[in-house]
């Protein structure tokens, strides 16, 4: 079986277990026992490969399925609304409506049963160079961020204030974060990352900085250029196209961003990011 087949395997293998359990434990956790693979990586690699969210998926089978019901049976609308589990009568009706352009009422009247398409446009994608290298042990001197990824600035300028303070930059050798969660599957507020200097072993790590090991071993590289909003479309292409064409599987770890230069003074379009995925 290609690495292809294998990712599109794993894929519909949650998409038939989405559909089979629509009103069972379809958790951010379980989908990825389901897909056997990392929480760390699997809902990025679903993301890029459908265009949608693993909650998207889960919307749209739970909608279809009370779209069978208002044809196919004499179930009340607000039995149906409680059945699939989308919150009161009133949010269903309206998730209902922006999903088949109706209201449940006048789709039941009408006895047409469609389903909601999911199409994924070929131009979704941008190109990336991805280079397979070897990311050797680090040190991170971090402060953890919660909350949306675009906000972790205000850690960085935290940690960037301590190293100064502290007359620590000589034992720098770079910039970095640490990014646990898919931004596309985790609600903004809940999102969770470390934001960090890379240094060296000499330097004593003081006690308002956490160190977070980063381990050795191979990884995918992505360099990106551009502002940091446009890494969204480097992610999607790195999960999406590269890792499923690829031969390799991600190992159980979270991705790291590492920042080759600054926007004190850079320009957000000459702004350069490593991307680095960790492989088995």
């Amino acid at each position: 079986m290609t690495s292809l087949s294998q990712y599109e395997a794993r894929m519909r293998r949650v998409l038939e277990y989405i559909y089979d359990n629509v009103d069972g434990d379809l958790s951010l956790d379980a989908l990825c026992d389901v897909a056997a693979m990392s929480r760390f990586h699997w809902h990025r690699v679903f993301h890029g490969m459908t265009g949608e969210t693993c909650a998207q998926a889960v919307r749209r089978m739970r909608l279809h399925r009370a779209a069978c019901w208002l044809v196919q049976t004499d179930r009340t609308i607000p039995d149906i609304a409680k059945a699939t589990g989308l919150g009161s009568q009133a949010a269903f009706t309206r998730l209902f409506k922006d999903a088949y352009g109706t209201t449940p009422s006048t789709f039941r009247n009408r006895g047409e049963l469609r389903s909601i398409m999911l199409r994924k446009s070929p131009e979704d994608f941008v190109m990336y160079t991805v280079e397979l290298t070897t990311m050797p042990a680090q040190r991170l001197g971090a402060i953890a961020h919660k909350g949306p990824y675009l906000e972790v600035g205000a850690a960085f300028e935290q940690v960037q204030a301590i190293m100064t303070s502290r007359n620590l930059w000589s034992h720098a050798t770079g910039m970095a974060g640490v990014y646990y969660d898919d931004p596309n599957a985790v609600a903004p507020e809940e999102l969770k990352s470390h934001a960090g200097v890379i240094v060296t072993d000499a330097m004593d790590m003081p006690d308002v900085l956490e160190e977070v090991p980063l381990a050795a071993g191979r990884i995918a590289r992505l360099r990106y250029t551009g502002p940091y909003a446009g890494l969204r479309a480097a992610y999607d292409y790195l999960y999406g196209e590269w890792l499923p064409n690829s031969s390799e599987e991600p190992r159980d770890a979270p991705v790291i961003e590492v920042y080759l230069n600054s926007p004190h003074d850079t320009a957000p379009e000459d702004l350069v990011t490593d991307i680095c995925l960790p492989l088995q």
